[in-house]
């Protein structure tokens, strides 16, 4: 008998050059935004926490009910998870006093019992099969994970080790390059690659970003986060029209039955 596939619609964006480009500007924009409500707005950390936090959840319905990848619903979907991961983080050090290391211990123990869980259970981890409820659960349920522990692993390295935010960006961004390396010369496999150029892509936005708003005196350049976030939400949402309109990032995932 003749086997018979049929198309489902992957619910993930698929890669492309532009989706690392709005990748790192949603995690710039999670690291100046939460800072920019938290202080300029004075709305505090713990109300910022919460508010992002119900917009997040908003925004995962949202996304969830498409059942395919739809730009505006998986990228502002990204951008809160962002913010909201910048939050977990800040909230756990600033108001509970935990320390970076053990966060960045336990955000890492939390990422591998994830991915191993979504192995288990459904026998990959690759993003061109996202094509049920259950993995978009655990993809996202990672995603938000690696934004904590991104930023996590961002403030120990720049602040906690004094390496400084133009040092942990060339660091974090050499990490990128280097495993999209080992993927072209075929060292590392898709899967591999594609989650460490990911989990790297949070400290590289946070240092990034901090670069930005920090002050002179701290290694920063001193730009107001609103102008920062101004700037990067602008040519993210032209980015996310474009991929609407185009739809070059829309994958689909052939089944076989």
């Amino acid at each position: 008998m003749q086997e018979k596939s049929t198309h489902q619609f992957n619910r993930v964006a698929g890669l492309t050059l532009l989706f690392w480009i709005v990748k790192i500007l949603s995690t710039t924009v999670g690291e100046t935004a939460a800072d920019f409500i938290v202080v300029d707005m004075s709305l505090g950390l713990m109300g910022t926490t919460i508010l992002m936090g119900l917009i997040t959840i908003t925004a995962m319905f949202w996304n969830f009910r498409q059942k395919k990848y739809f730009a505006p619903s998986y990228w502002f979907l990204i951008v809160m998870m962002s913010i909201e991961g910048t939050l977990i983080t800040d909230i756990l050090v600033d108001d509970f006093s935990v320390s970076l290391i053990t966060l960045d211990i336990i955000f890492a123990i939390m990422m591998a019992t994830g991915f191993y869980l979504w192995h288990k259970t459904e026998g990959t981890l690759s993003i061109h099969n996202i094509n049920n409820d259950k993995r978009e659960v655990f993809y996202w349920l990672i995603v938000l994970i690696t934004f904590a522990l991104g930023t996590g692993i961002g403030d120990t390295v720049s602040e906690h080790l004094s390496f400084g935010y133009l040092n942990s960006l060339m660091l974090f961004g050499g990490i990128f390059v280097v495993s999209g390396g080992l993927f072209y010369a075929k060292i590392l496999d898709g899967v591999t690659a594609f989650w460490v150029a990911f989990i790297v892509t949070r400290p590289i936005g946070a240092s990034l970003g901090d670069l930005f708003i920090q002050t002179p005196d701290s290694g920063g350049m001193g730009i107001s986060a609103g102008t920062i976030n101004i700037a990067f939400f602008t040519i993210i949402i032209a980015i996310v029209a474009y991929l609407s309109i185009s739809r070059i990032d829309a994958t689909k995932d052939e089944i076989h039955d």
